[in-house]
């Protein structure tokens, strides 16, 4: 049983930061185990906040988020040779729900006390690091539509359903070269998704991973265009039939390079958007990050 734990906490500011923190303390005392909350948020330099954290005499950090908070946390602890633990706090968590951490604060608080360590995979795009996914193409631009919304008031449900009906009206396509095992491939496709390790397509799994140690990217892309290939796609998607259309593509290799005639593309991962420099050279990390998960993990 770890004796102090460092909290990275992401959950707002003010009050909602303070009532939270004061959670998260109360349930690690009744654990027998100390914790040092660092709020993130009201203007702090995130990186600068992590970097601190990881650098200090403490084994397990945890982040206490979503899945962006989480992202950022496990790139700096990977780097530091610790262990990562989470509490889901944030919209989807799909991170922890992959590991199999529970969802309540209070059973997530008791399996970082007592669970296990398992090394998993990073996925990186020119050296940002990512927990889930990357993607350039529709995702980035439904963001970025939606947090122009928020900026103006809307709330965020109703932003991204705002975002995503006008991104799907435009119908954009991306012209690229993806380069995997040494084979370049021409592609017009309204996205490119990447995955760390493989994403699950069938009825009762979307969206879930099943291993993070596979040691492979999965990458995802649409040979129809247009509104209409995405929505039938989507459509696929809810009836888990996608994986067995011809105009889906999926492949899984350890290495991506995607060329654009671009010079800088929006790429999106974790939930969080940035302009990055192409080619987009995509690599996996064997098991480059150490995590608690439940004791009962077969691992």
């Amino acid at each position: 049983m770890p004796k102090i734990i460092d909290i990275v906490l992401n959950s707002g500011s003010g009050s909602t930061a303070d009532e939270s923190a004061d959670q998260i303390t109360a349930l690690f005392k009744d654990l027998g185990v100390e914790v040092r909350i660092h709020p993130l948020g009201g203007g702090a330099n995130v990186e600068a906040v992590i970097r601190t954290v990881v650098e200090s005499d403490v084994e397990i950090i945890v982040a206490a988020g979503g899945d962006g908070t989480v992202s950022a946390v496990a790139a700096a602890v990977s780097e530091a040779g610790k262990t990562l633990g989470v509490l889901p706090m944030g919209t989807l968590n799909n991170f922890s729900k992959d590991l199999g951490i529970p969802q309540e604060l209070e059973l997530a608080a008791a399996t970082l006390v007592a669970g296990n360590k398992l090394e998993i995979d990073l996925g990186s795009v020119n050296g940002q690091t990512f927990v889930n996914n990357s993607s350039i193409g529709l995702y980035p631009q439904i963001v970025r539509r939606r947090e122009k919304q928020q900026r103006l008031g809307r709330g965020k449900w109703f932003a991204a359903l705002w975002a995503a009906l006008k991104v799907l009206r435009l119908s954009h396509l991306l012209r690229v070269k993806l380069i995997i095992d040494g084979k370049e491939m021409l592609r017009k496709t309204p996205f490119v998704f990447v995955g760390n390790n493989n994403y699950e397509m069938d009825l009762y799994n979307i969206g879930r991973r099943l291993k993070l140690d596979d040691g492979k990217l999965s990458v995802y892309f649409l040979r129809r265009g247009g509104r209409w290939g995405v929505i039938l796609m989507l459509l696929k998607t809810m009836i888990g039939q996608v994986k067995q259309w011809k105009d889906f593509e999926e492949i899984q290799t350890k290495e991506l390079t995607i060329v654009s005639r671009k010079k800088r593309l929006r790429v999106a991962f974790d939930g969080e958007v940035k302009v990055i420099d192409t080619p987009l050279e995509y690599r996996i990390k064997l098991k480059a990050l150490t995590v608690i998960v439940p004791v009962e993990n077969p691992e």
